[in-house]
């Protein structure tokens, strides 16, 4: 297993910046995030998708023949851009090009399988401190539920992780332990993994479970409160992808949860109260029996889940 431990003094990255996929149709994408409560503007040639609290894009969307990702970005402070650089060349891992019409002010590179990373200077997107979320219940002789016909509209705060398939899952999983400092939170056998970063930040900013190969899994959205998950959830079938799973709450992590499936077999997740990881704490990881490793509650997840589709075409 990969080292839950960070070495003293060796960089990490701060956050998980942004995400970027390609899918077949950009207008379909669109359709999707608009109706998930994103912000969507146009950024090149592609689509940049944006968290009502975030200052820079927290996705990116380019259109091409299959879904897939295109690339992560992590967020480093700049103090640490020169160790990065010689990190990355003790461990032997080549540095590349960056794709057409993006930065090339970052550290671009592949991870054993086949996935393109970058480390880009940025300011820190995960918290310093554990999302809040709300809960309040009517005074006695008040009604408490907002007519539907009147409900708020759900714009997610911030994205908080994203999960890739994988081969190998600890293998991955020791790559960006190694690689990028982050450290092993919790894992299910070698099933699944998870990943925070060691300056502060959610339960996982990077997980990744095992699949025949590589693929992308989920994008998750940080909303206020379980109440705005279920408004999410109605938001995204008012909007035509009524398809889903939730309302229900992780055992690892904790949080509760929706997934709404996009029209190429991903998901998006609405999500409230992650566990949190201070800034030098020691998080002890966990190996959860493979019962434990989905849910603790919540309607039978669906049969596709954790199906790859970027392998089963």
């Amino acid at each position: 297993m990969p080292s839950s431990d960070h070495v003293a003094g060796a960089p990490a990255v701060h956050s998980l910046d942004h995400f970027a996929i390609v899918v077949p149709d950009i207008a379909k994408a669109q359709r999707f995030f608009s109706g998930f409560g994103v912000g969507i503007e146009q950024s090149g040639n592609g689509l940049a998708v944006r968290a009502a609290a975030s200052k820079t894009p927290s996705g990116l969307i380019f259109e091409g023949g299959s879904k897939k990702l295109h690339h992560l970005s992590f967020g480093i402070y700049e103090a640490d851009v020169d160790a990065f650089t010689a990190r990355l060349q003790q461990m032997s891992v080549a540095r590349l090009d960056p794709p057409a019409g993006l930065s090339g002010e970052g550290l671009w590179f592949c991870d054993p399988e086949g996935n393109l990373a970058e480390l880009r200077i940025a300011e820190k997107t995960s918290p310093d401190i554990k999302t809040p979320i709300s809960f309040a219940s009517s005074a006695p002789g008040n009604a408490g539920a907002t007519r539907r016909s009147t409900a708020p509209r759900v714009a997610p705060r911030r994205l908080s992780h994203v999960l890739l398939f994988a081969r190998d899952v600890l293998a991955q999983a020791r790559f960006y332990c190694e690689v990028l400092g982050l450290r092993l939170t919790d894992y299910s056998a070698d099933i699944i993994a998870f990943l925070h970063a060691p300056h502060g930040s959610d339960h996982h900013v990077l997980a990744f479970a095992k699949s025949g190969g590589p693929g992308f899994h989920h994008s998750s959205w940080v909303v206020s409160s379980i109440d705005e998950i279920g408004l999410g959830a109605m938001q995204m079938a008012d909007a035509g992808f009524a398809t889903g799973w939730g309302l229900g709450r992780h055992v690892i992590g904790s949080n509760y949860f929706h997934y709404v499936r996009d029209p190429w077999g991903s998901w998006s997740e609405y999500t409230c109260d992650l566990d949190y990881v201070p800034k030098g704490m020691r998080w002890q990881a966990q190996d959860y029996p493979v019962e434990d490793a989905v849910y603790v509650w919540g309607p039978a997840m669906p049969d596709d889940f954790i199906v790859n589709h970027e392998i089963t075409r």
